[in-house]
């Protein structure tokens, strides 16, 4: 098993941390985003641009992922696509997604579509931190190390 790390790179903020990490455990890396999106990253990245249509990089991510690959998106439902196929997913503020918490994020999802539907404001999600960015580089870091353990990757360490 060749685990590699998918990333919904559209919004990603986290790629050069992904990159990094990768680099460290052999690990391939596959990025898709929209032609909306230039993606600057080393030629050792695979870069997939998909056209700019609402569900496009979802629809290319879900139809690719597999058992063991790993997958970065702040992306509920595609969340909820790559646990169904048993990947391992991460938010880029380092939250790992389990069948656990899935369920109450695409609930909370939908209840919050539904005020915004009836007129009512959210204030959106909290700005970007370098904490967040440092959490999400431990997350993968761990994410990777537990692969290591199991399947053999090797480690520039």
């Amino acid at each position: 098993m060749n685990p590699k790390i998918i990333v919904d790179a559209d919004a990603c903020p986290v790629k050069a941390e992904i990159v990094q990490a990768a680099a460290m455990f052999h690990v391939r890396v596959m990025m898709v985003a929209s032609f909306d999106h230039r993606l600057t990253v080393p030629e050792e990245v695979e870069v997939v641009q998909v056209d700019r249509s609402d569900q496009a990089v979802d629809l290319y991510i879900s139809n690719r992922i597999a058992a063991g690959d790993i997958l970065v998106t702040q992306d509920f439902g595609l969340a909820a696509i790559g646990l169904g196929k048993k990947a391992t997913v991460l938010s880029p503020r380092g939250q790992i997604f389990s069948d656990r918490t899935i369920d109450f994020l695409l609930d909370r999802r939908h209840e919050q579509a539904k005020r915004r539907r009836a007129g009512k404001h959210s204030k959106g999600p909290k700005p970007f931190t370098s904490e967040d960015r440092e959490r999400f580089l431990q997350s993968l870091t761990k994410v990777l190390s537990d692969l290591q353990e199991n399947v053999g990757l090797k480690a520039n360490m």
